[in-house]
């Protein structure tokens, strides 16, 4: 039995610039944090004592003799990524709904991986599990995502991601004194909003308007640095809500799709309470919003959304992690890193360069 932990995260700022229609041309940067609330993953090979093969267990719960029955989409996918073609019993639960804005689909991705990687005895790098997560996704689900998901979630903390125009990438987590990062935490408020939509819909409308939106994205691309540069010094950090007003007003802008007449009256109440500033989380439509909020204003702003569900977080460092392993049964899992290469090596040069360098290094023999 293999279960594994993946954190959501929160993207402060630095969203849109991730796709690939803009970063291969300009690169992109991210300021994001991971929270306490994450997607579990259970998995162990199935015995074989029940008619079906395999047992998939989501907000569905599917019993199919082939893995070519498979519904769930990522499942599907990274069984037949990886080649497994045993029997297995995957086991879905997520602390947070699906859907909304918090990276949920990628943490999946990513979660998954890691379990099957751990199922079949081997151990994946942060770096290869976001790569990896990527290629799945984009490459072959054809989703409509950008790469920040996978990475955050993957890597764990508050970071500063950047992306350049290859595909490759840098994480550096924000070096906060303990009280900056209860100072930071102390002004956020997190709201569910009880709209539940599909990202990906979203995304590429947002992907469309981007060649029309370029001094908007190259401001957003900007904020990124500013922000790191007002957690990181002695800034008033009121500094870091009034920033995230300004870039909710530019990521509204991109597409007449992330923002709508709810989400708009929710934001107007925050701020008529005495929110600084906040966002709708992830690619719009619905969700999670944040607020950025005096500590004596969170009353006020409370009441003012008191139809709402107000979420407790806490900051997370540790992302994706396998939190219980048991491998006593699985040794017909096992496969050696020889085998591996052989299925995998004719793959290497049909993916992109972000996911292309993962797999060498994976492949590599000594």
């Amino acid at each position: 039995m293999i279960i594994s932990r993946t954190p959501y995260r929160i993207s402060f700022f630095g969203g849109g610039t991730d796709y690939h229609t803009w970063y291969q041309t300009h690169g992109a940067a991210v300021l994001s944090t991971t929270i306490n609330h994450y997607c579990y993953l259970q998995c162990r090979l199935l015995p074989p004592f029940f008619e079906h093969k395999s047992r998939i267990v989501w907000s569905k719960v599917e019993e199919v003799a082939s893995h070519a029955d498979i519904k769930h989409p990522a499942v599907k996918a990274v069984l037949d990524y990886l080649n497994i073609n045993q029997g297995v019993e995957i086991s879905h639960q997520g602390d947070l709904p699906a859907r909304s804005g918090l990276g949920s689909s990628s943490a999946f991705t990513v979660g998954l991986l890691n379990t099957l990687y751990a199922l079949r005895g081997m151990i994946s790098s942060k770096r290869e599990l976001a790569c990896e997560a990527i290629h799945i996704e984009r490459d072959i689900l054809k989703e409509n995502v950008g790469v920040q998901d996978q990475i955050a979630t993957a890597y764990g903390g508050l970071n500063k991601i950047i992306v350049s125009a290859n595909g490759n990438f840098e994480v550096t987590p924000l070096v906060l004194s303990n009280n900056r990062v209860s100072e930071l935490h102390n002004h956020l408020l997190l709201f569910f909003t009880g709209v539940s939509r599909t990202a990906s819909d979203i995304a590429g409308d947002k992907i469309q308007s981007i060649p029309k939106k370029t001094e908007e994205l190259h401001q957003i691309r900007e904020m990124v640095d500013t922000a790191a540069d007002i957690l990181t010094s002695n800034q008033n950090i009121t500094a870091f809500g009034e920033l995230l007003h300004h870039t909710w007003m530019l990521k509204r802008q991109i597409s007449s799709k992330i923002s709508s007449d709810f989400i708009d009256n929710i934001y107007q109440r925050a701020r008529d309470a005495g929110a600084i500033g906040g966002k709708l989380l992830g690619a719009g439509g619905g969700g999670f919003m944040l607020f950025f909020v005096k500590p004596e204003d969170k009353p006020k702003v409370c009441d003012a959304l008191d139809d709402l569900l107000l979420v407790p977080f806490e900051f997370e460092n540790s992302g994706s992690q396998i939190v219980f392993y048991d491998r006593t049964q699985y040794s017909q899992m096992a496969m050696t890193r020889r085998d591996y290469v052989h299925l995998r090596k004719q793959e290497i040069e049909e993916v992109e360069p972000l996911s292309r360098a993962r797999l060498t290094k994976l492949l590599a023999v000594e």
